[in-house]
């Protein structure tokens, strides 16, 4: 491929149309609210890596805007927009003598923030019943659950990045 301004940004186009293709698969299987943005994310590694930084901020933001304004998994949509951008900044946190901990901050400030914001804001009683439903420590086990989730998919990047 030749690397041309205009084939970066037909290239981050295409594969931007794909990550919508993909956030409005949400919908369809429940365990795919949380599948289908780290997909994407997998994608946006992909753009970073062919086409750069400057193209990789414009994709994230261009697909988080559309699967908010899209995707009918609204929750889907809210954990792209707010930890879809992580295949940009893992680089900065690699470099760091101690990844793990600054890792692990930013996940559980970002995952909390988003549900506070769903919850006591934007008032998703779906999602507040399901916590109701399930409990505290059910609660917290998901919370522990997800950062498991979330080092597989770091350690995912972490592979993807060394085979382009």
């Amino acid at each position: 491929m030749r690397k041309t301004p205009a084939s970066k940004i037909a290239f981050g186009g295409i594969f931007a149309a794909l990550a919508l293709v993909i956030m409005n698969l949400g919908s369809l299987i429940p365990v795919a609210t949380y599948v289908c943005p780290m997909l994407c994310m997998l994608i946006l590694a992909f753009v970073t890596g062919m086409c750069g930084t400057r193209i990789g901020w414009a994709w994230y933001g261009a697909v988080a805007i559309l699967s908010v304004l899209m995707a009918p998994d609204k929750e889907a949509a809210a954990v792209f927009v707010f930890l879809g951008y992580y295949p940009i900044v893992k680089p900065r946190f690699d470099r760091l003598r101690h990844p793990l901990i600054p890792k692990l901050a930013l996940f559980n400030t970002v995952i909390l923030l988003m549900y506070w914001l769903l919850l006591r804001l934007l008032g998703m009683d779906r999602i507040a019943a399901e916590f109701e439903e399930m409990g505290k420590i059910l609660t917290a086990v998901m919370l522990l659950m997800g950062n498991l989730i979330f080092f597989m998919l770091d350690f995912a990047l972490t592979r993807f990045s060394r085979i382009k």
